[in-house]
């Protein structure tokens, strides 16, 4: 078992009026800390989906877990080979490899805390994401920097008959 040890020593303080936000309604994402500001132990975001918004596609961390809390509203949550239906307050924890995804439950707003550890740095994949939306890059361009964000996309059957 190996043990990380973060790098940093002073505490890391987010005001919400600072956090950068990507994107607009359906889908915003509130930048909070990325791994370079915890000395690797983590980065976190906020992300607010209305209306049944899908987050992310089907994908897998090789190095990371991911954890979702749901600080309001109904999601549903690619686990493996099951889909979950979490509500505010619940916790799910999805461990390196195993393949996850997640969205607002149809017909539901869903707002999520999510944390990686051990952290990546992943505030730019997040805008590399929002110049997609808006046509800046193409969606392809994403596989050329799965390595560089530890995220590695995957097809789920599971998840495509759950997702209307």
């Amino acid at each position: 078992m190996s043990l990380i040890v973060p790098d940093f020593t002073e505490s890391v303080i987010v005001r919400s009026a600072d956090a950068e936000v990507i994107g607009r309604t359906p889908t915003t994402i509130r930048l909070l800390a990325d791994a370079g500001f915890t000395g690797g132990a983590l980065s976190t975001q906020r992300v607010t989906l209305s209306g049944g918004a899908d987050g992310a596609k089907p994908h897998h961390h090789a190095n990371s877990a991911e954890l979702f809390y749901l600080l309001d509203g109904t999601a549903q949550l690619l686990s493996g080979d099951q889909v979950i239906t979490a509500e505010r307050g619940d916790l799910v924890i999805v461990p390196p490899g195993l393949a996850h995804a997640f969205a607002a439950a149809p017909g539901h707003d869903a707002d999520i805390l999510i944390v990686i550890t051990p952290g990546v740095e992943r505030f730019e994949y997040f805008r590399h994401l929002e110049r997609i939306a808006y046509g800046e890059q193409p969606a392809e361009s994403l596989l050329e920097v799965q390595d560089l964000y530890d995220t590695y996309f995957r097809t789920s059957t599971v998840w495509d008959t759950a997702r209307p």
